[in-house]
């Protein structure tokens, strides 16, 4: 349901991650012995739109357990860093790290609020920044953000943003067919479904969670007033979960609409430089 927001949200939403980093763990969902063994967690159209990483440094903001984050590095980024406000995240993705026999100089995790980033991460800029799905319905203010995340982009280097589409937001959960929430709302959403979305089944105690929806225009417009160019901005017409229950499994792994449904974006990316 849609409510003012909470005085705890901020307490509420790390409670809720803490208590999911063990199962996510475990899971299948995230299959870590896999991932050890050498699985690319990264998306296909991800590594192709921020091209070659080698030699870069790359700071990955809400990195949940890192492996987006240490996949970068598998990519050759010459170090990463990733940052989170779960503890518990924070310690698994440096276990992983030194799993694959990574330096703390070669990849490094901070526990910290992302608002908080600029002062937190042990270099002033990197290269890249970049945030993956499932990051910006955290965070209330948007600008607050993108001020921080233009701040530690580089002369020369840029930041990129894979989200899923707000759109998904305002559409019925069923069939994805029907506006059933306003796109524009203001309001967060607080959420109390047991559970996670690594494990549906999953035994949890912690489960209110506080999110905000944030247009596409807002997210663009707030990284051109923090001072970036904005290279693209590209939609997708495929999520990385069923997030309806008409979305239908492809072999590439994605879920799309049957392909006699009009479709709809479901994720979107957008590339922001810095000038040298």
């Amino acid at each position: 349901m849609y409510s003012p927001t909470p005085e705890d949200w901020h307490e509420a939403n790390r409670a809720k991650w803490d208590e999911r980093v063990p199962i996510h763990v475990a899971s299948e969902f995230y299959d870590l012995d896999t991932f050890r063994a050498g699985k690319d967690a990264l998306r296909d159209f991800e590594l192709a739109e921020v091209g070659d990483v080698g030699g870069r440094s790359l700071l990955h903001l809400q990195c949940h357990i890192g492996l987006d984050t240490l996949s970068w590095a598998r990519h050759g980024a010459s170090r990463v860093v990733g940052l989170d406000f779960s503890e518990p995240a924070v310690e698994t993705a440096r276990s992983l790290a030194a799993d694959m026999g990574l330096s703390q100089e070669r990849a490094a995790f901070v526990a910290a609020d992302v608002y908080d980033a600029a002062e937190a991460v042990p270099d002033g800029s990197y290269d890249i920044v970049y945030t993956g799905g499932g990051a910006l319905n955290w965070l209330p203010d948007i600008e607050r953000w993108a001020e921080t995340a233009a701040s530690l982009v580089a002369p020369g280097g840029f930041l990129y943003v894979a989200e899923f589409h707000p759109l998904t937001d305002s559409l019925d959960d069923e069939t994805g067919s029907r506006v059933v929430h306003d796109y524009f709302v203001r309001d967060p959403w607080v959420d109390t479904h047991p559970g996670t979305y690594a494990d549906l089944d999953a035994a949890t105690v912690h489960n209110r969670s506080v999110e905000w929806v944030h247009p596409v225009g807002e997210v663009v417009t707030a990284l051109a007033k923090a001072g970036l160019r904005i290279e693209f901005l590209h939609e997708h017409d495929a999520s990385l979960f069923p997030r309806y229950g008409a979305l239908q499994r492809h072999e590439d792994g994605y879920y799309r609409f049957p392909a006699d449904r009009p479709r709809v974006p479901l994720m979107y990316s957008v590339k922001a430089s810095r000038p040298a």
